[in-house]
């Protein structure tokens, strides 16, 4: 593991170790670190912290400040952290509600008003499933309870709505963010077909695979993803891969309005 990720991750450890003592479960890495494909320039810090009861906000503000302490030395796409309950982990619920939330999205928030901002940031959160499906898969238990007696079984249709949910606006938003959005198209539909559950780098690969009408396409991603080189996309190509995609997803897995 590169040193400045190892030093980052101790440091979360220490930080949220000494801030919830006796009140955290555990600390469970999922993302690209879990999967094996974390690169600096491209991933972020995905990671969930479980608690016995819910940390009450002296705690929750000291959270934030030590996750916008660790964000100066964090790679560019920055830290992701959510708060669960552990009642949640053992008795899945979902959507899943969450205690607080942290990522590059709400940093300035926090950073203009953190108590305001801390106070909005709890609800229920559908992702929640996709991570806790990954974490059993092949998440690392940072600190805590195992995983694997923490954790209960996913049940396949919550984690499907989780990820049909992540890409629905694909077509829209591909143009903004094409990498992240064409790898995890691929991933998605190599789950709704093969019943994978992939990294985004190895999204890719099945994609140029399996979808070989668009693998220029996926491979500038994948380049794009890894660091080894970009050129621009076809924006027009873009959003008719997302589109043909998505009808493809939705007709092996019509989402269900019960869910």
């Amino acid at each position: 593991m590169d040193k400045k990720l190892y030093t980052l991750i101790e440091n979360i450890k220490k930080g949220f170790t000494d801030i919830l003592q006796d009140n955290l479960t555990g600390i469970y890495i999922h993302g690209s670190i879990a999967f094996g494909c974390f690169d600096w320039n491209s991933s972020d810090i995905d990671f969930i912290v479980v608690t016995e009861k819910e940390p009450d906000f002296e705690d929750k503000m000291k959270i934030i400040q030590l996750l916008l302490e660790l964000d100066e030395t964090a790679p560019p796409k920055g830290i992701e952290m959510s708060v669960v309950l552990k009642q949640h982990c053992t008795e899945f619920v979902y959507p899943t509600p969450y205690c607080l939330h942290f990522s590059n999205s709400h940093k300035d928030r926090y950073k203009q008003n953190i108590m305001q901002h801390i106070q909005k940031m709890q609800g229920t959160d559908k992702d929640l499933a996709a991570h806790f499906t990954v974490i059993n898969q092949c998440g690392i238990t940072l600190r805590g309870e195992d995983k694997n007696k923490l954790f209960s079984h996913i049940p396949p249709e919550y984690y499907i709505d989780s990820i049909i949910y992540d890409i629905e606006n694909a077509v829209e938003e591909i143009a903004e963010d094409a990498v992240y959005i064409t790898l995890n198209l691929c991933r998605v539909l190599a789950y709704i077909k093969e019943r994978k559950v992939l990294s985004k780098a190895d999204g890719g690969i099945w994609g140029v695979k399996n979808l070989p009408q668009y693998s220029d396409m996926i491979k500038n991603a994948m380049d794009c993803y890894d660091g080894s080189g970009c050129v621009d996309f076809d924006n027009s190509r873009l959003k008719e891969m997302a589109s043909n995609i998505l009808k493809e997803i939705h007709k092996i897995c019509p989402r269900s309005a019960d869910i």
